[in-house]
């Protein structure tokens, strides 16, 4: 090999060493607004090649906390973007920023994806397929989203995704951080918990794909399969000896079965 093939290839090493949520996302084609707030805003990336667009609304995860914003996620929707489909990766209030936590983080979410019909108005995209993708506490917004019908989604896609609230609660997911979310525990507040918990928002009309690793030490597996065991409408996809972040990374060996099973509604 080369001295420049070393170089490309430690380089390569380099980078695959860097965790997903401090490597630099590609660029946007365009950032916009779908609300005052600065939070309220969505990346949208676009392919090349024939128009309209499907789209996938992605929502990033991080246990609902100011601290993680989408940026991480930028990696994963320019994947999709360069396989064809336009991503919308929004951002919303969280726990931290003013507004954030029940209602606003819900708000945000149902005005982000509802904003996808002004989108459509000057972006090439087509708004009789698109799909809803989450990671983690993203993944539960994605599935609490396609329970409450504010667009036509052709699937959700939850990627370790936290779908039962109350079960995050007894297993002080993030040192309880569910209790923030949503105000408090599921005995102090529990009509919050049936409405924001997917688990309690069955049936769910659109489709359901359960992504997850079966190592995952963040979000643990048995999340999925109990949701998976409890909806008519879901297919639980386990990915052997996977953790949390794999699934958010183009890097990974796993991403080719995210990729597909996301691409595959569109």
């Amino acid at each position: 090999m080369t001295r420049r093939g070393v170089l490309v290839v430690a380089a390569s090493r380099a980078m695959r060493a860097q965790s997903i949520l401090d490597l630099p996302p590609p660029n946007a084609d365009v950032r916009v607004p779908y609300g005052p707030d600065p939070n309220q805003f969505g990346d949208l990336r676009l392919p090349s090649g024939n128009a309209p667009h499907p789209l996938v609304i992605f929502i990033h995860g991080g246990f609902w906390k100011s601290t993680y914003d989408l940026g991480h996620a930028g990696h994963l929707c320019a994947a999709l973007t360069a396989a064809g489909a336009a991503s919308w990766n929004i951002e919303y209030r969280r726990i931290g920023n003013s507004g954030g936590g029940w209602p606003g983080t819900f708000d945000d979410v149902l005005h982000a994806a509802g904003y996808v019909m002004t989108l459509k108005n000057k972006y090439p995209i087509d708004v009789s397929r698109v799909v809803v993708a989450g990671h983690s506490a993203g993944g539960h917004l994605a599935l609490w989203l396609a329970a409450k019908k504010v667009i036509e989604l052709r699937a959700a896609v939850a990627l370790a995704g936290v779908s039962d609230l109350r079960l995050a609660w007894k297993l002080k997911l993030s040192d309880g951080i569910v209790g923030k979310l949503l105000g408090g525990s599921p005995e102090q507040v529990p009509e919050r918990y049936s409405a924001a918990s997917p688990i309690e928002l069955l049936p769910i009309s659109v489709p359901q794909r359960l992504i997850h690793g079966t190592k995952d030490d963040i979000v643990p597996f048995e999340m999925s399969e109990h949701f998976a065991a409890a909806s008519h409408n879901a297919r639980l996809v386990s990915l052997p000896g996977a953790g949390h972040f794999e699934l958010i990374d183009p890097r990974t060996k796993e991403w080719m079965t995210v990729e597909k099973n996301i691409l595959a509604w569109t």
